[in-house]
């Protein structure tokens, strides 16, 4: 998925410093024109930017496609991150400068590591009614960051769990493994809870966690959170504690150890310094006219697959130099 405001907002990337946990409010963002689909961004967000390496959680959906004209995202680019998709209902074609051609359904997932640069494009089928899903984005480590492009998708197992029906789509937990793994210590994961049930099950005390909201609503630690609504805690924890609402609560668990290193992330770019992002921005519109019409066939974010005959071209750069933020 890709940020389409044409302003898109500057963002220096850090988390909060330990306290107890805190309820994140979603903003909504449409992603195109009068008929776009509508996103509930909860990260980034000027009070807290990461959750581990999670750095951008979109949520979307239900969405009737017959009133509205779903997921539709032409080709744009990506550095220093990787885009995951997860679905509940409906179904996306993806489409990368990796070569890959992927379709993914509820249950399914996508892993797209951009390195160095890699583009990709998002479509709802055509039969598909309605979507209704997340999209998550992490930042890459040192080395990762400038690495080679990649993708990969998967069906994760369904796992029994306190009560709950877990799937983890990204890394290994509560005895769930072969999801695709990360480069950096993370974990992503779906949790279908009963009413009231109250889930107690044990995390790695060195993450920051986040509790993502799809349906129903829950207390998690006290704090009380609904549909589109995160809440982050910070390391410190060996259990999570999620109490589902009266009609049960569908979840996703975002965790991972605080990201060491600098985060300055504009548009779809993530990068260490004001310059990384300027480069980037560079190397795309090589690619790409300011109209969205395709330039030259190939350079940093690879060939264009031929299926595309649109790509976004990137906004302006803000008139100041971005500035990175370490963790506090």
């Amino acid at each position: 998925m890709s940020v389409t405001e044409r302003d898109p907002e500057l963002v220096d990337c850090a988390a909060n410093p330990a306290g107890p946990p805190e309820l994140l409010l979603p903003r909504e963002v449409p992603l195109g024109g009068p008929r776009a689909m509508r996103v509930q961004r909860t990260l980034p967000q000027r009070t807290r930017s990461l959750i581990g390496a999670w750095c951008f959680v979109d949520h979307y959906g239900p969405d009737d496609l017959a009133e509205r004209g779903g997921m539709r995202v032409p080709g744009h680019p990506h550095t220093g991150l990787a885009t995951v998709t997860w679905l509940f209902e409906g179904e996306v074609e993806h489409h990368d400068t990796t070569g890959a051609r992927a379709v993914v359904r509820p249950g399914q997932v996508n892993l797209m590591t951009a390195g160095a640069g890699v583009a990709h494009s998002e479509f709802s089928t055509p039969t598909t009614t309605v979507v209704h899903g997340a999209q998550l984005w992490f930042v890459l480590p040192d080395g990762a960051a400038t690495g080679v492009r990649r993708f990969e998708h998967a069906e994760p197992r369904v796992v029994r769990a306190a009560g709950a029906e877990v799937r983890v789509f990204i890394g290994e937990w509560l005895g769930s493994t072969g999801a695709p793994t990360a480069p950096v210590p993370l974990l992503g994961a779906e949790a279908v809870l009963p009413p009231g049930l109250e889930w107690r099950v044990p995390v790695d005390p060195a993450f920051e966690t986040g509790v993502l909201v799809d349906t129903g609503s829950v207390h998690v630690e006290g704090v009380a959170a609904q549909r589109s609504q995160l809440v982050a805690a910070p390391p410190g924890r060996d259990e999570l504690v999620v109490t589902a609402g009266p009609e049960g609560a569908r979840i996703l668990v975002l965790a991972g150890e605080p990201f060491p290193a600098p985060v300055v992330m504009w548009w779809n770019f993530v990068g260490r310094d004001h310059d990384e992002v300027v480069a980037a921005r560079a190397d795309w519109m090589r690619q790409v006219d300011e109209h969205g019409r395709i330039g030259a066939s190939d350079g940093r974010f690879g060939a264009f697959p031929e299926q595309w005959d649109e790509v976004l071209p990137a906004p302006e750069l803000p008139t100041v130099r971005l500035k990175p933020r370490r963790r506090t």
